[in-house]
C-alpha cells in the first residue's frame, strides 16, 4: 500500500498544471510512428525537424519513469521536471502537445537515435560520453547524488567507497547511468554491483533485501519514498569529487545531433526562461529549489569534461 502523504504533496505528485500552461496538451504515446520525422535534419522535401513538429502538432519525447525527472503518473500522463520544461519549451516553439514514451534508462538513446522520439526529456546528465552520440541542451537543473538504504542505515553507506570497504555489499545502479560511472570509478567490483533498468526495480530488490542501496539522485529517492513509502530512508546527499573536483552533473534536453535548428531554438527559450525565473517555477512543482538551477555552466564545458 503506496504511504499517504499530506494534500500538498499529493499535488506536487498528481498536479498537471505544469502541463497546462498556455494550453499544453500531453498524452502517452504508443503508436506515433506514422507521424515521425524520417531524419534529424529535415523531411524529404527539405523541411526542417522543428517546422514538421509544428505541422503535425505535437513532439514526441521519451523519458525513463524515475521520479520526479520524468514519469508517467497514476492517470497515465507524463509528469516531472524534465517534461514540463519541455512542455513549455515546446509551448513556445508552437507546438501545443507532448507525446511521451517510457524506455529503460539504457534505451533512452538508441531510442532517440532511432527516430521513436525526438527529445529526451528525463533529466539526463550532461557528459562527454553522451555528447558523442546526442546532442544536449543548455543544462535545465541538477540535484546531488545520495542512497536510499534500510531505515536507521545498519550498514552506514555513505558514499561509492563504502562498498569497495565492504564486499558484503550489493548496490543498484542504472545501467548507462553517471550513478554507474561511479561506482566503476571507485572501484566497486562487479559483483557488488545490480544493474537495473528503471526506478522501480531498484526499490524492488532494496525491499526484497537483494541490494543495500540504490543509487540515483537526492530527489529521486525522495520523491520515490512520497509515493511508495517503506521501512527506508535516504542518506545525506553529496557530489563525489574526482581528482579533486566536485562532480556536479547537470541534466538538460537531448536531441538528435543533426537537430541543430531545433536545439538553437530549444536553448534560445531556455535561456530566456532562465532570465525570467520561469525555469524555477516549472522547477519548484516537483520539489527543485534555486540550488538546483544551472549556474554560468555551459554545455560545451560539460561536454569537454
Amino acid at each position: 500500500m503506496k504511504k499517504q502523504v499530506s494534500a500538498v504533496t499529493r499535488g506536487a505528485l498528481g498536479r498537471r498544471d505544469a502541463f497546462r500552461l498556455g494550453g499544453v496538451g500531453l498524452a502517452v504515446a504508443g503508436l506515433a510512428a506514422c507521424s515521425r520525422v524520417e531524419n534529424g535534419g529535415g523531411t524529404e522535401g527539405g523541411t526542417s525537424t522543428l517546422e514538421q513538429l509544428r505541422e503535425q502538432g505535437f513532439v514526441r519525447i521519451g523519458l525513463a519513469n524515475e521520479i520526479p525527472f520524468g514519469f508517467i503518473d497514476d492517470s497515465g500522463e507524463p509528469a516531472g521536471q524534465s517534461p514540463a520544461v519541455a512542455a513549455a519549451v515546446f509551448e513556445e516553439l508552437g507546438v501545443p502537445e507532448v507525446q511521451a514514451s517510457p524506455v529503460a534508462w539504457d534505451g533512452l538513446i538508441p531510442g532517440l537515435q532511432a527516430n521513436r522520439f525526438d527529445v529526451i526529456a528525463a533529466g539526463m546528465f550532461i557528459t562527454p560520453e553522451r555528447c558523442e552520440q546526442v546532442a544536449f541542451s543548455e543544462p535545465t537543473a541538477t540535484s546531488p547524488e545520495a542512497f536510499l538504504v534500510k531505515e536507521g542505515n545498519p550498514e552506514d553507506i555513505s558514499h561509492f567507497t563504502s562498498f569497495v570497504d565492504n564486499s558484503d555489499l550489493k548496490l543498484a545502479v542504472l545501467n548507462g547511468s553517471v550513478e554507474q560511472t561511479y561506482a566503476e570509478h571507485f572501484g566497486i567490483p562487479e559483483d557488488q554491483l545490480e544493474l537495473i533498468s528503471n526506478q522501480t526495480a531498484g526499490y524492488e530488490l532494496l525491499e526484497s533485501g537483494r541490494v543495500d542501496a540504490v543509487s540515483m539522485l537526492s530527489v529521486s529517492h525522495t520523491y520515490l519514498l512520497l509515493d511508495r513509502g517503506g521501512p527506508f530512508e535516504v542518506t545525506e546527499a553529496f557530489f563525489p569529487e574526482i581528482d579533486g573536483k566536485e562532480q556536479r552533473g547537470w541534466g538538460g534536453l537531448a536531441m538528435r545531433q543533426e537537430d541543430t535548428e531545433l536545439l538553437a531554438e530549444v536553448n534560445r527559450v531556455i535561456g530566456e526562461f532562465k532570465e525570467s525565473n520561469r525555469l524555477l517555477e516549472l522547477g519548484e512543482e516537483w520539489g527543485f529549489t534555486e540550488a538546483d538551477l544551472p549556474d554560468d555552466t555551459t554545455t560545451a564545458e560539460l561536454c569537454e569534461g
